[in-house]
């Protein structure tokens, strides 16, 4: 049944298109007034003196090696650093990043070390996996198989895992305890947790409930066809709006360098859009707290930032306190990317670490 156009109809539509065109209005002008605020505030980050202005992000290349994983799915992985070295430190990056990322610690580490960086299914040079294949326990399993094609039989190891990475260690610790203790004689967890996380506690609290809402919703539908195609478009000219938001979720420090966000602006982007949605829902369900007591059978440090904005410090420390023996270094100021943000602090922690193993599996060390 149609509705009479009466005098008091007309006033209310009069009264909704205005409200809307005013909000419209609003709107507009409320964009136009970020943007030009992100520009100013880009424009002065890049004013700034920048120590990092030529380091060769990216750049930095190791001996390649193809693993392939139980499903088939090829692995990438390099290896840098002397052959004969007593030790060899196997690198494990986080969500939505490559093994790029481990710059500082394969230019400071590789001369006395032998070093394996790898991709991880999705990420970086790494193939491509179906969408169930995506998960944390199958990142466990994809570093067993690094771990056979790249180390010595005898071993000793240090596993380095950032946020995502760490987790994989969990993992593999979960799957084969026996090797630590045996094969794995150190492990670094920097930047991650053992369950309980939150995809949205970067956010002001006002915005929390909705993210955890949204976030999930926004990922599946973006995640194939031409709504990807359009999220990755928009991804890609996202320019200084990207930039704030990665200087703001990655890094703690005001004073960070803006070559380095730039360059983890980049390595994000790079992560097909598939990619991040697919392994979303596994962080989120993700619970190793039950094998934490396996990690604690080898030396193992626990790295967070005092402002990492993605998994906050008392993760950390619950993450710490499951792990007998484990000792924790909260580093002030840092946020979730410490690796490039604290790279000093990280490498000594792992070099510590990789020394104590190559003493234990000496004769004089007496290794168990």
């Amino acid at each position: 049944m149609s509705m009479p156009w009466t005098g008091e109809v007309v006033a209310r539509w009069r009264r909704l298109t205005s409200t809307a065109g005013l909000a419209a209005g609003i709107a507009a002008a409320g964009v136009g007034a970020v943007i030009a605020a992100e520009k100013v505030a880009v424009g002065r980050m890049r004013t700034q003196p920048d120590p990092a202005a030529l380091e060769p992000f990216g750049q930095l290349r190791g001996r390649p090696v193809t693993v392939l994983a139980d499903d088939g799915v090829p692995l990438h992985a390099e290896i840098s650093g002397p052959d004969d070295a007593p030790v060899t430190i196997v690198f494990c990056h986080g969500y939505t990043l490559s093994q790029d990322v481990w710059h500082y610690q394969r230019q400071d580490l590789e001369q006395d070390t032998r070093l394996v960086f790898w991709d991880q299914r999705g990420h970086g040079r790494s193939g491509r996996s179906a969408r169930e294949h995506l998960t944390i326990d199958q990142l466990g399993k994809d570093l067993s198989a690094v771990l056979a094609a790249t180390v010595p039989a005898s071993g000793p190891v240090v596993l380095v895992g950032h946020s995502m990475g760490g987790m994989t260690i969990m993992a593999l610790a979960a799957q084969q305890p026996e090797l630590f203790g045996t094969t794995v004689a150190g492990v670094a967890l920097i930047s991650t947790a053992a369950a309980k996380l939150d995809p949205g506690a970067y956010l002001p609290a006002p915005l929390r409930p909705a993210a955890r809402l949204l976030t999930p919703t926004v990922l599946r539908g973006s995640a194939t066809g031409r709504r990807a195609e359009l999220v990755e478009r928009l991804r890609s000219g996202a320019g200084d709006l990207s930039f704030l938001s990665t200087r703001l979720i990655a890094f703690g420090d005001i004073d960070v360098s803006p070559t380095a966000v730039d360059f983890l602006e980049r390595v994000i982007r790079a992560t097909p859009i598939e990619v991040v949605a697919g392994f979303f829902p596994t962080l989120r369900e993700h619970d190793k707290r039950s094998v934490l007591p396996v990690l604690g059978q080898v030396p193992t440090v626990v790295l967070a930032g005092e402002e990492d904005r993605l998994i906050p410090p008392r993760l950390a420390r619950e993450l710490a306190e499951g792990i007998p023996g484990a000792s924790l270094i909260i580093v002030p100021g840092a946020g979730h990317a410490i690796i490039l943000e604290r790279p000093d602090i990280v490498t000594k922690e792992i070099a510590d670490l990789a020394a104590v193993a190559a003493d234990r599996a000496s004769p004089r060390g007496g290794r168990s």
